[in-house]
Parts: C-alpha cells; structure tokens; sequence
C-alpha cells in the first residue's frame, strides 16, 4: 500500500499475547489495541524471556502512542487495552502506563452498556471511569465513522468474540481507509468462526487485514471441533480475495499451527495473495514464545531469584516486578 503504513507493534508471533498495531496514513496515526499480556500455561508461569518481550512491547507502545492521533479499543479483555491498576504478574500495567498510551488522546472504544458481557461491563465502565481524567476525549465506537481529515475510520457494528452466541461476548471491527486503500483489524474473531463476521469482513474489500485466528489449543475443550472446522472454511474463503493477511494471535499459541492450517496457506498461494504472521509482515521471524514455554525452562532454566518470585502469595507477587 502506498498511502497507508502498518507496523504491528506487540503479537503472540513476537511472543506475548496482544494484536496492538500502529496504523499510519498520510494525514493520521492511530494506534489500535493497545494492550499486553502474558498468561499461565503448561502448568508454568510465563518464562522470563515471556517477560523480556513484554517488557519489549510496552516500550514499543509508548514510543507509538507518543506519535499517535487517536487510540482504539476493540474490547476489554488485558491483551487488547491496559488497564489503569498495578499488575506486575500479567499485563506489566499501572496508571502511569495508561496515561502514557491514552493521555490526551481521543479514545474510540467499545461500548460498554450495550453488546457487552459483564466481564468486559465491569472493565470498560472502571477503565473510562479513570481514563477519563487524562485523555482528551472518549467515544463509543460501536457502529460508528469518524472522517479525521482524509483518513476514514469505520467501526464494524459488534460481532462475536468467535462463534455466534459466544460467552466471551462481542468485539468491534476496525476498518481505515485512506482514498481507495483499506486496512481491516478484526480483534478476537478467531478466524473468523462467524460466517455473519467473514461477510462482513469480505464486504470491505480490503487490502489487507489482520486477524486473530482461532485458538486450535483449546479444540475439543473449551471450543467445540465444529466451530474449529467452520473457521478453517471461513479462513480458506477469506484468504482468496484478500491480498494480505497477517494472520496471528490464538491460532499461534499451537506449536504446530502452520501443520493445521497449510491448506489456508495454499489456498492464498493459489490465488496470488500472502498469508503471513505480525512478525513476518516486519521482516522478522517468528517467536511464538508462549507455545514453546515448556523447552524453554529445559533450555534456558529461570534464575534461582525468579523461581522464588513465582511462589510468592499472589498479592505480594502482583506489586513486585519479576528478576529477569
């Protein structure tokens, strides 16, 4: 694209778990979900290379919220804002770290009194409470277009984190478009599972969109082999007409994603668009550190310090920040 520039910021593909991208065009800067996180797994606790890089990814957050326009916020799970308290543990937040992403900033979000679980409602409604006395503005987004100059952002009417009727609730599709140029940020679609979702999607006639994909590491569990098998098709479908596809998040927190998915990769090639991870789209290999977190402690054994951080009681353990 010649009039918009993407730079994806923080992804499972550069090791922790988030989708914050900065969306540039010619006339603005926006920086899309901007939140991080790390989360247990494998029966341990985040390996201290987990941290390095989301310690990595907060710096890379600040620096682009220093130069950004506006910020926009999907929904209200902590891989995808950050919130206004201390945690040390998960997301590396405190309100000092918030007010560096949103201060003075105006804010497009999710609504939080419509659409929304009551997870996200409790969230959202303290996380507007409190950001409310540093940023410049705050709007729901849902549904809704800002024209900002010559830059039109469009957010999609909310649609399910995943497939329909899920009890993660609702997310809200972000589209930026500049002249004829279309970028697509689609959050927790998880594939898209929702056919309702992909229509949407393929509507927009985008030249590239970024996707969550579906959480393969939770099929037959959590998320039911059908809904997985729908994503796979909608995936296949989407692939075909969109000429790039940064496709990352849940689907990489599987150590053989790319094996369960080759058929999405050949159906791209087939028809001359790219399929490529957040870390890949930057010309840099993929770190999917999460997924590897059990031969990590073999290869690269934690301190003796941060072992004894991670027995710490969980109050005290929330307020310190880990010895790496």
């Amino acid at each position: 694209m010649a009039k918009i520039k993407i730079t994806p910021l923080a992804f499972e593909s550069m090791g922790v778990r988030s989708m914050c991208t900065l969306v540039e065009t010619k006339d603005l800067k926006v920086l899309v979900d901007p939140g991080v996180s790390v989360a247990p797994r494998f029966s341990l606790m985040p390996h201290p290379e987990e941290y390095a890089a989301r310690n990595n990814s907060r710096l890379k957050m600040r620096k682009a919220a220093e130069k950004a326009d506006v910020v926009t916020i999907s929904h209200y799970h902590y891989d995808h804002h950050t919130p206004n308290y201390v945690d040390t543990v998960w997301c590396g937040s405190s309100p000092e770290e918030a007010k560096s992403i949103c201060g003075g900033k105006l804010v497009l979000a999710k609504n939080t009194k419509s659409h929304v679980n009551t997870s996200q409602r409790r969230r959202g409604w303290l996380f507007q409470k409190i950001s409310g006395k540093f940023v410049d503005r705050f709007e729901s987004a849902d549904g809704r277009s800002f024209k900002l100059h010559e830059t039109e952002l469009r957010f999609s009417d909310p649609v399910y984190h995943g497939e329909e009727g899920s009890e993660l609730g609702w997310v809200i599709m972000l589209v930026v478009q500049y002249g004829k140029e279309k970028v697509v940020h689609t959050s927790d679609v998880q594939g898209p599972s929702s056919k309702k979702t992909l229509e949407m999607i393929l509507f927009e006639d985008p030249d590239l969109v970024i996707v969550g994909g579906q959480p393969l590491y939770l099929s037959g569990s959590k998320v039911p082999v059908s809904v997985i098998e729908q994503s796979f098709q909608n995936l296949q479908i989407m692939v075909r007409s969109v000429p790039v596809t940064i496709l990352d998040h849940h689907i990489v927190r599987s150590e053989d994603w790319r094996i369960q998915v080759k058929k999405v990769f050949e159906e791209a090639e087939r028809h001359g668009n790219q399929v490529l991870t957040a870390a890949e789209y930057v010309g840099k290999e993929s770190m999917p550190l999460e997924s590897m977190r059990k031969s990590l402690y073999e290869s690269e054994p934690p301190s003796p310090e941060f072992m004894k951080w991670t027995t710490m009681p969980e109050m005290e353990r929330k307020k310190t920040v880990p010895p790496l």
